[in-house]
C-alpha cells in the first residue's frame, strides 16, 4: 500500500452506521478496508497515518461553487481544500466563461466581476467548455489545480452568445444555436446546465425556451440546476415552475441554494418541502443544495430590475448616469419590488457591502447601505463590481431544508471582496460542528451522506463519494469533537479547525492541518454519449 490509515472511525457516505477500520490506499484508490473484528489490515504501507479519534469520510462535494477563476489564479485554494472539499461544481447561476466568443467573453467578464474579479490576471485563451476544462488540467505549469472541478454549461452565457442581452424571445435559428452550444458543452464533459433566472440575460428566457434546452440536457444524462425566478415574492410558484419544466423535459433537477428568503416566507419551508415530496412521489428526479447561513450574497447590480440590465454592462452604466433613468430604477427597487430583488421592495438596511474592485472604495466594505444615492454612487464608481451580503434569511427555513432527504451541501461561496460571506470558508465544517455536534439536527452519518455520497450520486460519478474499495481516494479526516468553521462575518477568511487531513487521489492536500504544495485536482467530466 502507498498509505495505510489506522484506526479511523469510517463514515462511508451512505448514511449507514459508522465503524472502526484501517483503510489502505494504493495508486490513488481505496485498495482495502480492514474487516471485523477490529478492522485491522495486517499489511503495512509506505506511509502510515494514525487516525485514532478521527472520522474518515469521503471528500466533500461543493455542489454550488464560484471558483471558476480562483482555481486558475490561486494554487493554494485553502478556502475550499481546508474544509475537506475535494470536488467543486462550477459554472453556476447561468453565468461563466465558456462557451464564449470574444464579444461574449468581454461582456461576461464585466457582468460577473463581482463574483470572480475582472480576471486581468487570467489568460482567457479558451473559448469552449472542453478548452476550459483542459485549462484546469494544465493549470499552474501543468500541475493541475487544488481540488477537482466539474462544470455546468451556463444558460445565461449561452443566451448572451446566441441572442445577446436583449429582453426578447429567441428566434428559431437562435434557439437551434443554443441547443447546439449546450449539446457541445455536454459532449465535452459538462455535467449539466445552470440558469440564473434573476440575472440577465438568463432571466429573459421563457419557460418554453428553457424546456427545449433541458431536453438536450436529458439526452446526455445531465441535470438542470436553476437559480430560479424568485426566492422572495411568489417563491413557491417559482419552485413549482422549475419542477414542472424539468418534468416536461424529462430532465433531472437540482435546485440551487434552495432557500425561502424575506419576511413573507418566514417559516414556509414546509410548504416548499411538501411541493418537492409530491413531485418525488410522482417519480421526479430532484435534489437541492443549501448553505447553512441566513444571509445571501450577490452583486449589487443584480438587485436592479431586468429592464435596467438589458443590453449588457455598458448599457446599465449609461442608465445609471442618466438622472431620469436612475430615478426610475430607484422607484422600482424601493416601491415596486424589482425582479432582480425577487419581487420584494428593497430595505436598504439589509444590504451590506462585502467587496469592491476599486481599493479607493474600500471604506464602504462592512457598511450597510443608507439608500439609493450611495448604491448608485458605488455602482458607477466601481463599474458594477460591488458585492453585497443581503440579510434576509430565516433560520427555521434553513434548518428545515437541510434535513430533507434530497438535500446536499453547497457553499455558494464568492471568494472576491475584502469581507466575503463566511460560507466561502466555512460551510462544510459549520455543518459538522454547529448543526451536527452542537444542535444534533443531523446525525454525523446523515450529514456526511448529504455532503459527499448524495452529491456524487447526483453527478453520476461511479467511483467517488463513498469509502468503498475501488473508489478514488478522495478522503477527509476530521475530529468530530473539534471540527468547526473559523470564518465569521467579522473575520470571514479564517480557516476551519479540526480538519487535519485531506487527500485527493491518495495525495495529501492538507497534512497535519497545513496546506501542502500538492495540486491533485483535475476536471471531472461526464463521459456519457448522447442518449438518443
Amino acid at each position: 500500500m502507498d498509505l495505510v490509515i489506522r484506526g479511523a472511525r469510517v463514515v462511508d457516505g451512505t448514511g449507514g452506521p459508522s465503524y472502526t477500520a484501517d483503510v489502505g490506499v494504493h495508486e490513488g484508490r481505496i485498495a482495502e478496508i480492514g474487516g471485523l473484528p477490529g478492522g485491522r489490515l495486517p499489511g503495512g504501507g509506505r506511509r502510515t497515518l494514525d487516525a485514532h479519534g478521527l472520522v474518515l469520510a469521503p471528500g466533500f462535494v461543493d455542489m454550488h461553487a464560484h471558483s471558476d477563476l480562483a482555481l486558475l489564479r490561486d494554487p493554494d485554494h485553502s478556502a475550499k481544500a481546508a474544509q475537506g472539499v475535494t470536488l467543486e461544481v462550477l459554472g453556476q447561476d447561468g453565468l461563466s466563461y465558456a462557451p464564449v466568443d470574444d464579444r461574449t467573453l468581454g461582456e461576461v467578464r464585466a457582468a460577473i466581476a463581482g463574483w470572480n474579479g475582472p480576471g486581468d490576471d487570467v489568460d482567457f485563451s479558451w473559448r469552449t467548455v472542453g478548452e476550459y476544462l483542459d485549462r484546469l488540467d494544465s493549470a499552474h505549469g501543468g500541475r493541475g489545480v487544488a481540488v477537482n472541478a466539474a462544470y455546468l454549461v451556463p444558460q445565461g452565457t449561452v443566451r448572451a452568445y446566441a441572442v445577446g442581452w436583449d429582453d426578447r424571445p429567441a428566434t428559431g435559428a437562435e434557439l437551434d444555436r443554443m441547443r447546439r452550444l449546450v449539446a457541445d458543452g455536454l459532449a465535452q464533459g459538462a455535467v449539466g446546465l445552470s440558469s440564473g433566472l434573476t440575472y440577465t440575460p438568463g432571466m429573459y428566457a421563457t419557460g418554453a425556451e428553457l424546456t427545449e434546452l433541458c431536453r438536450v440536457v436529458a439526452r446526455y444524462g445531465g441535470y438542470y440546476c436553476p437559480h430560479h425566478r424568485s426566492y422572495g415574492h411568489d417563491a413557491l410558484a417559482a419552485y413549482a415552475e422549475m419542477v414542472a419544466l424539468a418534468r416536461e423535459a424529462g430532465c433531472a433537477l437540482h435546485l440551487a441554494h434552495a432557500t425561502m428568503n424575506f419576511g413573507e416566507n418566514r417559516g414556509r419551508a414546509p410548504e416548499l418541502l411538501a411541493l418537492l415530496d409530491a413531485a418525488l412521489a410522482g417519480g421526479a428526479d430532484i435534489t437541492l443544495d443549501s448553505y447553512p447561513y441566513t444571509p445571501g450574497c450577490t452583486t449589487l447590480v443584480a438587485l436592479l430590475p431586468s429592464w435596467a440590465n438589458e443590453g449588457g454592462p455598458e448599457a446599465v452604466l449609461a442608465r445609471l448616469r442618466d438622472d431620469t433613468q436612475a430615478e426610475r430604477i430607484r422607484h422600482a427597487l424601493e416601491g415596486e419590488g424589482s425582479d432582480g430583488c425577487h419581487g420584494v421592495p428593497l430595505d436598504w438596511s439589509t444590504i451590506e457591502i462585502s467587496g469592491t474592485a476599486d481599493p479607493a472604495l474600500g471604506a464602504y466594505v462592512g457598511r450597510r447601505l443608507d439608500g439609493w444615492a450611495t448604491a448608485r454612487r458605488l455602482l458607477l464608481g466601481d463599474r458594477l463590481a460591488p458585492t453585497v451580503l443581503q440579510h434576509v434569511g430565516d433560520e427555521g427555513n434553513v434548518r428545515a431544508i437541510m434535513r430533507h432527504r434530497v438535500h446536499t451541501g453547497g457553499s455558494d461561496g464568492i471568494l472576491q471582496g475584502a469581507k466575503p460571506h463566511p460560507r466561502a470558508y466555512g460551510t462544510f465544517p459549520h455543518y459538522l460542528g454547529h448543526y451536527v455536534r452542537e444542535l444534533g439536527l443531523l446525525s454525523l452519518e446523515e450529514c456526511v451522506a448529504h455532503l459527499a455520497g448524495r452529491p456524487a450520486a447526483r453527478l453520476r460519478l461511479p467511483d467517488r463519494g463513498l469509502v468503498r474499495v475501488g473508489y478514488r481516494a478522495d478522503l477527509v479526516l476530521f475530529d468530530p469533537d473539534t471540527v468547526a468553521a473559523g470564518s465569521t462575518y467579522e473575520r470571514p477568511r479564517v480557516l476551519p479547525t479540526g480538519v487535519p487531513h485531506v487527500l485527493i487521489d491518495g495525495r495529501s492536500v492538507i497534512r497535519d492541518g497545513r496546506r501542502t504544495d500538492v495540486l491533485a485536482g483535475r476536471s471531472v467530466r461526464r463521459t456519457a454519449h448522447d442518449l438518443r
